[in-house]
């Protein structure tokens, strides 16, 4: 299947944010709206197209969250439907990081002591050396949103962050959706008609 460059970098940021081994490890967050009875509601259904299926954007790893979205809304007693009380969207963005550490080495000039060249002066150099390293990233973050169809507004988020690793296939990249989604919904405030 042949992907725009735009969806190239979907997959990256895909992985990024939900791949198991990331650079430093994903980090998942999720918000709800306190006042809202998730157990009032009974069905869910999808945003058309979700925000990861836009113009230039392959279905695959749309389809992808689908189904392990749908597994997890079931899981919970919720009924798809095309009428839904629930909508879900998936969508992905990336940024530009730069990092920046700086650290003391007190022995950063020539070693220890710069090993005594000179005539002697070894402590000449004690405590000002720093070392500064810059790199640069993409990070990827994704969001699934529940809304209110209702209402209109969100009352539920899930966030999944992390670094974009390059060169994965397809089949990791699913996994990856996979277990992203799962993580995910562990604290999902809700049941269905409970």
């Amino acid at each position: 299947m042949m992907y725009g460059k735009a969806g190239k970098l979907l997959v990256s940021i895909v992985l990024a944010a939900l791949a198991a081994g990331c650079a430093s490890g994903p980090q998942f967050y999720t918000d709800y709206d306190p006042g809202v009875d998730f157990g009032s509601y009974r069905t869910f259904g999808f945003f058309e197209p979700m925000s990861i299926e836009g113009k230039n954007y392959s279905t695959l790893f749309g389809e992808s969250f689908r189904t392990a979205l749908r597994r997890e809304m079931t899981a919970r007693g919720y009924v798809e439907s095309d009428n839904p009380e629930l909508g879900i969207n998936v969508s992905a963005r990336m940024q530009e990081k730069t990092k920046v550490t700086t650290s003391s080495d007190p022995f950063m000039y020539g070693g220890y002591y710069h090993y005594r060249r000179g005539f002697y002066d070894p402590w000449m150099t004690y405590g000002y050396g720093t070392e500064t390293h810059v790199s640069q990233y993409t990070e990827g973050t994704v969001n699934v949103d529940i809304v209110d169809m209702a209402g209109k507004r969100m009352v539920w988020e899930g966030v999944a962050i992390g670094r974009i690793k390059e060169g994965r296939s397809n089949a990791e990249i699913r996994q990856a959706i996979d277990s992203g989604v799962t993580t995910i919904f562990q604290d999902f405030p809700g049941q269905a008609g409970q």
